[in-house]
């Protein structure tokens, strides 16, 4: 017994205070790492792997936490983080910062510790090569325009109330759907779009950029001596020259960098929401997605119903050649991604002539991802039905149809009533994948706001209760009408 009681103590007494009251700057000098989070799916020139070498991250911020992490004395690694949960999972202890274009608001210094800018950037206003009525920010009114989700450029569009806005969570995608003629305009941070637009010779700059604002790191909050070694750090490379090198390197270094130095982040008050406000006053906006949702969602189902309804009819009544037309549309749907079938239609398509517009692309990739699954269950619930009914109609001189018609269907729909209202459910919930192709339905606005106010765990609440409501009547009604096709 004395022998754990001593080996209890000595676990205590040297590798509690080391490791568990330990502040983040010990935690890196200790392991040897600086561990930043980032999201490289967020794309050039902040961080993206290396096109010869994928395994790989490069871009500017790469270089800016290699340099602090030897100025530490220690190696620098990423983490892979979605660039909106960021500041959660630093809070969550996932990594020691977050670097990743993370501007400067009053809402995230009230959740984090920021440091000193590394960057100032603006915002710039690019349009398409033969664009001749938009020549500057002033003139988008009227206009459909595309910026990157939970972005300053995102609230100075807002701002304008005159503008028809499209949130993308890439920032790839905007550029291209501008080139397609989906976008009069593309208004995002002047580094994304020196590197995006600028090569791009079907586009080009409207204007001058506008909207001063300011990149920082983000730091767990109360950690004074790391936030200040940060800081201390930041300043150094702008008086050795390590920043002016690493921004040149990615042709981003520009006169607005000659002030960095002497940039004080805490008393520019550029881009603030002002006082806490209520969670009543992000109701009516969250609405409006749910509004979306159900819109998408019906239309949708009903094309995934009626479509999948011709599938199996096609599979179980067809000739040989479109029996297996049908396995083979079921197999493809059910075996790749939604994701990818949305991106496909909507990214993809354009490049044999056919250009949806967004809504009509979320509507089709949904109804017909869903068909086959709904195919599926009519498939099983026909052939569920004894054959001998099948064979006792034959006998009597009715046609395949017929039978179809008045026998099989009538009492298939008894059993395949309650997985397809199973599926309609799952469709509401699915729906959230149609914001990558711009679409604001109600993830999309949880996500656009909870980012926006860090306000996670409020907004993703009543956002839960919102979908429970939606799902909730069709469990009701599919109950009902179950009980009324078993006693009819």
């Amino acid at each position: 017994m004395l022998f754990y009681k001593t080996i209890l103590t000595l676990f205590i007494v040297f590798w509690f205070p080391a490791n568990i009251f330990a502040g983040p700057l010990e935690e890196v000098r200790a392991s040897g790492e600086l561990l930043w989070g980032a999201d490289a799916e967020g794309g050039a020139p902040f961080v993206f792997p290396d096109p010869e070498q994928p395994d790989r991250m490069i871009g500017f911020e790469v270089d800016l936490a290699d340099a602090l992490a030897r100025k530490l004395g220690v190696t620098a690694r990423m983490v892979q983080t979605d660039w909106r949960s960021l500041i959660p999972a630093l809070q969550r202890g996932d990594f020691h910062m977050a670097l990743n274009g993370i501007e400067w608001t009053e809402e995230r210094s009230r959740s984090v510790d920021l440091s000193r800018p590394y960057y100032i950037y603006e915002q710039q206003l690019v349009v398409r090569k033969d664009e001749k009525r938009i020549r500057s920010f002033n003139d988008v009114g009227g206009r459909t325009v595309g910026t990157l989700d939970a972005s300053v450029a995102q609230s100075l569009l807002e701002a304008r109330r005159d503008v028809t806005l499209k949130i993308y969570e890439g920032q790839v995608e905007p550029y291209r759907d501008l080139e397609l003629k989906r976008l009069d305009a593309v208004f995002m941070d002047w580094p994304i779009a020196a590197h995006y637009a600028r090569p791009n010779p079907n586009l080009k700059f409207a204007g001058a950029p506008i909207g001063e604002g300011l990149y920082v790191i983000a730091l767990l909050k109360g950690n004074e001596e790391f936030l200040q070694e940060i800081n201390r750090s930041i300043e150094n490379f702008y008086n050795d020259g390590t920043l002016k090198r690493i921004y040149e390197k990615w042709g981003l270094w520009n006169a607005k960098q000659v002030s960095l130095r002497d940039t004080d982040h805490t008393a520019r008050k550029v881009f603030t929401a002002g006082a806490d406000i209520g969670l009543g006053v992000y109701l009516p906006l969250l609405l409006k997605g749910a509004g979306m949702t159900v819109l998408i969602s019906v239309l949708a189902m009903a094309l995934a119903i009626v479509f999948g309804g011709a599938v199996t009819l096609t599979r179980l009544m067809g000739g040989p050649i479109l029996k297996s037309m049908a396995v083979t549309y079921v197999e493809i749907m059910r075996g790749t991604p939604l994701l990818l079938q949305l991106y496909i239609i909507y990214y993809g398509l354009p490049n044999i002539g056919i250009s949806l517009n967004a809504f009509a692309a979320a509507v089709l990739g949904l109804g017909l991802n869903y068909a086959a699954y709904e195919s599926e269950i009519y498939r099983a619930g026909l052939e569920s039905i004894a054959r001998g009914q099948k064979d006792a109609a034959l006998s009597l001189g009715m046609t395949r149809w017929m039978i179809y018609r008045r026998i099989l269907i009538p009492q298939a729909r008894r059993i395949v009533l309650p997985p397809v209202t199973n599926d309609f459910i799952s469709l509401f919930k699915d729906s959230s994948l149609v914001s990558i192709i711009a679409i604001v339905e109600l993830t999309k606005s949880y996500n656009m706001l909870a980012v926006s106010s860090m306000k996670f765990l409020e907004l993703g609440l009543l956002t839960a209760a919102l979908y429970l409501m939606m799902s909730l009547p069709l469990s009701i009604v599919s109950t009902r009408l179950e009980h009324h096709l078993q006693t009819t």
